[in-house]
């Protein structure tokens, strides 16, 4: 499949995980994949076996490293013509146990990290004839999600600058649209499934079983179900699809 062919697309998170399904399918539709992350040995390792794609250390909680990412993927890819915010940290932690500093750290990495790397993208992209820019967000980030207010708080926020940017840019080539995935089968939910496991006296496998319970066909998510949707939006066919949130999730949320 050749649909993005040539296309540069960049995956902040894309060493592990949603990140690195996202970037798989992109590059098996043609795309030039640049993935990112704070760990570079975990990105070399994605990409070793991967022509397609440059493994390039950033962290978004710090603005001088997306500034200076960006930059060389540019400088080796061409323009960012396809923007995937995934990277984020998914922690739970009851309303009155948070500190600012806790809160602080969600926010400076699920929201503000996605605002400062969208931004260093588009000033490429806008300089082309067609972009998309897709933020991976959360059920979380359409209803409330009990003992994790940061992170319910991030999550709303990303769709809600997701949605700003489709009426910023309607008359551009660029479409901004939300992934919101349910549960999803990664490292993540393992080591979810071990805190609450410890704050609630239960088996590793009792806690996971609560979060498989969450999702509404009862089941994990797969992290290839939510690149399907991501790379769709990227797709022939999807112009009109803008400023939306896509609930991968098995059911009604």
């Amino acid at each position: 499949m050749s649909e993005l062919a040539g296309k540069h697309a960049l995956v902040t998170g894309g060493g592990t995980g949603i990140g690195l399904a996202i970037a798989r399918s992109l590059a098996a539709h043609g795309a030039i994949v640049t993935i990112t992350g704070r760990r570079l040995e975990v990105l070399e390792a994605a990409a070793r076996d991967a022509p397609a794609f440059t493994a390039l250390q950033m962290d978004v909680c710090d603005p001088a490293s997306i500034t200076a990412a960006t930059d060389a993927a540019v400088a080796r890819n061409g323009p960012v013509r396809i923007m995937v915010a995934n990277a984020g940290i998914a922690e739970g932690r009851m309303f009155m146990h948070q500190d600012r500093a806790f809160w602080d750290d969600v926010m400076r990495t699920n929201l503000t990290g996605a605002f400062l790397s969208i931004q260093a993208a588009m000033r490429s992209m806008l300089t082309t004839d067609w972009g998309r820019v897709i933020a991976i967000s959360s059920i979380a980030g359409l209803r409330g999600l009990k003992g994790a207010s940061a992170y319910t708080a991030s999550k709303h926020g990303l769709i809600g600058m997701i949605r700003a940017l489709s009426e910023e840019h309607m008359r551009d080539p660029v479409t901004f649209n939300a992934i919101c995935p349910g549960y999803v089968d990664t490292d993540i939910v393992s080591r979810n499934a071990d805190t609450i496991a410890g704050k609630m006296g239960l088996s590793a496998d009792e806690a996971r079983q609560t979060m498989i319970r969450a999702n509404r066909h009862k089941r994990l998510i797969l992290a290839d179900e939510v690149a399907a949707g991501t790379v769709w939006l990227c797709l022939p066919g999807s112009d009109s699809v803008n400023g939306q949130t896509i609930e991968i999730a098995g059911g009604q949320v």
